[in-house]
């Protein structure tokens, strides 16, 4: 199975996915604009149209697309619009493609019974079918494993994994 999760910048996205018990695959790339094939000075100047976002493969027997909801959730602000934190433009917007309409289901039921009791103010997120997913350039594959030390990964990614770890320890790998 693949969930598509945009929640800001998918540096900490897929960072944070990776923790997760039952995640196969994860995938940085774009999706929702106008160009083919965009690339990421393309859509770092907002003119595109496309989000950041990961492609998630995920064994269904190892963990279920709600607790993928609650992690994506869990580990972005989906209540400000077209940003996280200092990162800002329409790229880095919350925004979640769906694949099925059970999948849309799921997403809906849970930003309108789950969210509330995880953020006071309403979520902004997207909900919109999968058009076309383009994969991101290789150098954003596996960004904060291979660039922790960082300035930016240790500001921004690091108190992430921190919170997920506190939060989620039984959704994450052993």
């Amino acid at each position: 199975m693949k969930g598509y999760f945009g929640g800001g910048c998918f540096w900490c996205t897929e960072a944070v996915f990776y923790m997760i018990k039952g995640v196969v695959k994860i995938v940085p790339g774009y999706a929702g604009g106008q160009s083919t094939n965009p690339t990421y000075k393309e859509i770092c100047s907002g003119l595109s149209g496309h989000a950041e976002l990961i492609m998630v493969e995920y064994d269904e027997n190892l963990i279920n697309y709600k607790d993928l909801l609650l992690v994506f959730f869990s580990s972005h602000d989906p209540t400000t619009l077209n940003r996280q934190g200092n990162d800002v433009g329409t790229q880095y917007r919350s925004i979640i493609f769906y694949n099925t309409e059970q999948e849309k289901k799921d997403i809906e039921e849970f930003i309108s019974s789950e969210l509330p009791q995880l953020w006071p103010n309403p979520a902004v997120t997207e909900v919109v079918p999968l058009d076309v997913f383009y994969p991101a350039e290789a150098y954003h594959h596996e960004y904060y494993r291979r660039n922790s030390a960082q300035g930016y990964c240790q500001m921004v990614i690091s108190p992430k994994l921190n919170k997920l770890k506190k939060n989620y320890p039984e959704l994450l790998h052993e």
